[in-house]
């Protein structure tokens, strides 16, 4: 790969942002190069490539950075047109994707911040109501509400679902609370499980001893930060 074309990726390990980022470049076959940052100790090329937000992930291409996850993928997918194809050519069927992304990241969101809420009670409650809808719409995201994955590519959706719920059995081990309830959303858990089984997406979720140990320190400072 010329130095023309490098790409390098800076993340955490840990951040479902950078793991779309990841999984996209890994879907789409693009070489990479990976830089790990403790975001506790900034560097300076944080600094230099996101000055506004001062965070991961940054992308950087022809030495050029793109920030964002969102955006990142879509740059990814309009600036390698070989391999799969992560976003619909279709207007309308590209704007069912950006839409149920979006909700996923709300759904997402809802669910981490279950792990640093002071009413942990309403914060579950209000995750539920937002997953229940997930699970309800997107019965009708896939052809028959199957969204199995042997007869097509991986895509954005697939990738957001994956990353935001892949490591649920981590997340329920440090916190003690159930999301991925199986009569609640068999969709949802029949997809995760499916996407699972593909190599490349399972070496790329973060592994459950580490999560759980990083989650439970996560927790701590939680709790000790709420006391009063």
């Amino acid at each position: 790969m010329g130095e023309e074309n490098k790409v390098t990726l800076h993340g955490m390990w840990l951040s479902p942002y950078v793991k779309r980022v990841e999984l996209a470049l890994k879907v789409k076959g693009i070489p990479f190069e990976y830089i790990e940052e403790d975001l506790s100790n900034k560097s300076p090329l944080i600094l230099k490539y996101n000055p506004i937000h001062k965070k991961v992930p940054i992308l950087v291409h022809n030495g050029k950075p793109v920030n964002e996850s969102f955006v990142i993928v879509e740059y990814i997918d309009e600036t390698w047109k070989n391999g799969p194809q992560l976003l619909p050519e279709d207007p309308y069927e590209r704007s069912k994707v950006r839409f149920w992304a979006a909700y996923i990241q709300q759904v997402m969101e809802c669910m981490l911040n279950i792990f640093t809420a002071e009413d942990q009670k309403k914060a579950c409650k209000e995750f539920h109501q937002k997953f229940s809808v997930l699970e309800d719409g997107l019965k009708t995201f896939f052809p028959g509400g199957n969204p199995k994955i042997e007869n097509r590519n991986i895509g954005l959706v697939d990738i957001w679902i994956i990353v935001a719920f892949g490591m649920c059995k981590a997340q329920e081990e440090a916190f003690g609370v159930n999301f991925l309830d199986p009569e609640k959303a068999p969709l949802i858990l029949s997809w995760v499980n499916s996407l699972l089984e593909l190599p490349l997406l399972k070496e790329t979720v973060p592994n459950h001893d580490k999560a759980v140990s990083f989650l439970r320190v996560l927790k701590e400072r939680s709790t000790n930060g709420q006391a009063h």
